[in-house]
């Protein structure tokens, strides 16, 4: 008997020391898939994490929406719990928000150190070959893939105007193309026209903050990028009402009004508050990190932060059941007396406002707030999340048209499962796929044009230091003459 147990307490800890090891060996395996086998000491980690929450609240609204429109669950069904849950998934879209917000914070952050403490400019051609090696890759093989699995008719001539405005990234310009093909896709428009924009905007910037004593810039950086979030407001206003008045105009015909709202406003606006709240986290958090005595303020940050982390969550609490009582109006009786038309205007900011708050709470935050952020698993969700991002939709769709459909009568619970495990087992994978074999070699290839291009301006500039030293030199031994 003794014999048998000590047998099986050692065959337990030979699997237990196996399972361990095998962990060990797929962690290592998927760090160095996805991170490589240099770390990059320029990311911050917990931001990973950050992004992996935004991708996820995105899908999960999708699934909801799914699920919805295919019967497994009713929104609307009663109860308080049941609401609060609704309320939740179905504001599942600002994990677009949460991007933006991303984005503007760290593609601030090299040209918010050069404005506060004149460090060296970022170049705009390395930025423009970063962005367009980053972004554009992965995005025209999810689009050919879409249009010759799904979408064939858009290779049809008559389609053929609508398809210019999704190969230049336009596509959230117009009625025409806002939302088709692939849902998600008219968010990278938005994005890649934020990248085109932002160095042609910080140039404009640094006319005014470079005269500006050192000890003035933050306050000034502050000023401008509040312009910004006010012209991103103001903007939604009037867009959405000359979209909404096709016939109304302002100083110039209607045509060529029409081509200004084409660039500034498109069909739902451009986000610039989302982006311009982002940049202002970045202020804050590079303002705090390198002055004077830093330890001294992320102390007194690093108490308040879980009052910072609550008071976002707060904001975003009161926004997504905001945004349940428009589509199902009079749920939370409270928010009946706000009108569509307020919603509409401020959402935006502020839900941005809201994910500013938690973000500047984790990073600036104790280290039990930031930790769950870094959890390596959470991570790598966070760098597949652009693949993930673009596929997720189609490959729910074609769940929904082909299983989805014929799961009528089934328990809600079994169905809602399906689509979780179809995410978990297919829709990951393909994205991780896309990350490996599209998303970063592409990226690799940048940065090697970008090191090569460098190390050529380099060499230039020493040959021709090394040309003016001879130059000199002749023109001594000449004057010795």
């Amino acid at each position: 008997m003794l014999l048998t147990i000590s047998r099986l307490v050692g065959l337990m800890s030979y699997l237990y020391d196996w399972m361990q090891r095998t962990l060990q060996r797929m962690h290592r395996w998927m760090t160095d898939a996805l991170e490589g086998r240099t770390q990059n000491n320029s990311t911050i980690a917990s931001l990973d994490g950050v992004r992996a929450i935004a991708c996820l609240t995105v899908i999960g609204f999708h699934i909801s929406l799914i699920t919805r429109d295919t019967h497994l669950w009713s929104p609307t069904a009663p109860g308080v719990l049941h609401h609060i849950f609704s309320s939740i998934v179905l504001a599942g879209a600002s994990g677009v928000t949460l991007f933006f917000v991303l984005s503007g914070f760290l593609l601030f952050m090299p040209f918010c150190k050069a404005l506060l403490f004149e460090t060296k400019w970022p170049s705009t051609l390395a930025f423009y070959l970063r962005r367009a090696f980053r972004i554009l890759p992965g995005y025209y093989v999810a689009l050919l893939s879409i249009l010759l699995i799904s979408h064939p008719e858009y290779l049809h001539v008559n389609h053929w105007q609508d398809l210019t405005l999704f190969f230049t990234l336009f596509m959230d310009a117009t009625p025409g193309t806002f939302q088709q093909i692939n849902g998600p896709f008219w968010t990278l428009a938005v994005e890649w026209q934020f990248y085109l924009l932002l160095p042609l905007l910080m140039i404009a910037f640094s006319l005014l903050i470079l005269r500006i004593p050192r000890r003035w810039r933050v306050y000034a950086l502050v000023a401008c990028l509040a312009g910004v979030v006010a012209w991103g407001i103001w903007s939604r206003t009037w867009g959405a009402y000359y979209v909404a008045h096709s016939a109304q105009t302002f100083l110039v015909p209607r045509p060529v009004y029409n081509v200004f709202l084409f660039f500034t406003y498109g069909f739902s606006g451009k986000y610039l508050e989302d982006f311009a709240v982002g940049m202002l986290v970045s202020l804050t958090y590079i303002s705090v990190t390198q002055a004077a005595s830093p330890g001294r303020i992320i102390g007194a940050l690093r108490r308040l932060s879980i009052l910072i982390f609550i008071a976002g969550l707060v904001v975003l609490m009161l926004m997504a059941l905001w945004h349940y009582n428009v589509w199902y109006f009079n749920s939370w009786p409270f928010l009946d007396g706000f009108s569509t038309y307020l919603y509409n205007t401020i959402s935006e900011a502020s839900l941005a406002g809201g994910f500013g708050l938690c973000i500047i709470a984790i990073l600036l935050g104790p280290f039990w707030l930031r930790h769950p952020f870094e959890w390596s698993p959470l991570r790598w969700i966070g760098l597949i999340s652009y693949s993930l991002y673009m596929l997720h939709l189609p490959l729910l769709i074609f769940f929904m048209v082909n299983v989805g459909y014929h799961m009528q009568g089934i328990n809600r619970y079994f169905g809602i499962s399906l689509y979780l495990l179809w995410t978990l087992c297919v829709i990951f994978p393909i994205s991780f796929l896309s990350f490996v074999l599209v998303e970063k070699p592409w990226v690799a290839l940048g940065n090697k044009l970008l090191k090569k291009g460098k190390a050529d301006t380099k060499q230039k500039v020493e040959s021709r230091k090394e040309q003016a030293a001879e130059k000199r030199a002749t023109e001594r031994e000449l004057v010795k003459w």
